[in-house]
């Protein structure tokens, strides 16, 4: 039987704050994929909701799949695959773009592409519609995209300083990325716009070079979380959050996860945010696992499996 491949794709986080369709941060949480040439498909699934995980053809990874294939001219051949998830759906931390980095990763492996880490990003965007998530998938840690007219992804791979670092508070609920796209408005004022612009480029250079009085200024935003607060009980306490420590938060994505940045030696802050949560009546945990600065990951599996 042909040997197992293993891949790792992690979670990510997309908007933070200003920076709305623009910027990611991977994350250490992961999507785990075993898998191998198969004359069937079979998909298991176990992990963070799996239950919701299907393990059929519509699977969206091997619909990724074939989806590389359709446009390479290429028939996939079916594969074996067991998948551990440690993403939580609906969350806002990148559970689709994950599952779609994977797709393409595979169809590359399998069909025997070869593509490089820049031909798979730009295949994941195109097929997600937007860079910023499946470039931190692809890239690791701090990620700023753009997609060309042409419809080429364009990324570039920042550190985050090691002052500071970041947690991640989860709640009970899932949000749908379409409800929260629902709600935003069709065009921004100019004033609007340039206020994010500004504010993107000092969070970018901030993160970069540890500049703490950039803070929490760097965070403010205009353009989604005023509209989605109504969606997230307790996010407009959130983002005026303010304590020794924390530099700031930010909706995960289209939510309802928090992004906390804080200063190293002040991971406790993030307890403020599930605190009030809690007094919404809304469980949630905090992840400091922090943040991912490998992207993705394939291997071939160890000698003897």
């Amino acid at each position: 039987m042909d040997p197992w491949k293993h891949l790792r794709v992690p979670a990510s986080s997309a908007n933070l704050g200003p920076g709305f369709d623009s910027l990611g941060l991977a994350l250490a949480r992961y999507l785990n994929c075993r898998y191998r040439p198969s004359r069937t498909l079979q998909i298991q699934a176990s992990g963070v909701d799996a239950g919701q995980i299907p393990c059929d053809a519509s699977n969206l990874i091997w619909q990724t799949v074939l989806r590389v294939g359709a446009d390479t001219g290429i028939e996939p051949r079916p594969i074996e695959m067991e998948i551990e998830n440690g993403i939580p759906l609906g969350k806002g931390l990148g559970s689709s773009a994950a599952a779609l980095t994977a797709g393409v990763v595979i169809a590359s492996d399998t069909l025997e592409l070869g593509w490089k880490r820049a031909r798979i990003l730009d295949e994941a965007a195109r097929i997600e519609g937007h860079p910023d998530n499946v470039a931190a998938c692809v890239l690791g840690s701090l990620v700023t995209s753009a997609t060309s007219p042409g419809g080429v992804a364009h990324a570039v791979r920042l550190e985050i300083s090691p002052r500071f670092g970041v947690a991640v508070v989860i709640p009970d609920f899932a949000l749908p990325t379409q409800e929260a796209r629902a709600v935003l408005p069709d065009f921004y004022s100019r004033e609007d716009t340039v206020f994010n612009v500004q504010r993107s480029a000092l969070l970018i250079a901030a993160l970069a070079t540890g500049t703490v009085s950039a803070f929490p200024a760097a965070l403010e935003d205009r353009m989604h979380q005023p509209y989605r607060a109504p969606l997230v009980p307790g996010l407009d306490e959130i983002l005026r959050l303010r304590a020794p420590g924390l530099l700031g938060c930010a909706l995960s994505g289209a939510g309802p996860s928090v992004l906390v940045f804080f200063e190293r030696g002040s991971e406790s802050v993030g307890e403020l945010v599930r605190r009030i949560f809690a007094g919404r009546g809304i469980k949630a945990h905090m992840d400091d696992s922090g943040v991912d600065c490998q992207g993705y990951i394939l291997i071939s599996a160890p000698a003897g499996e």
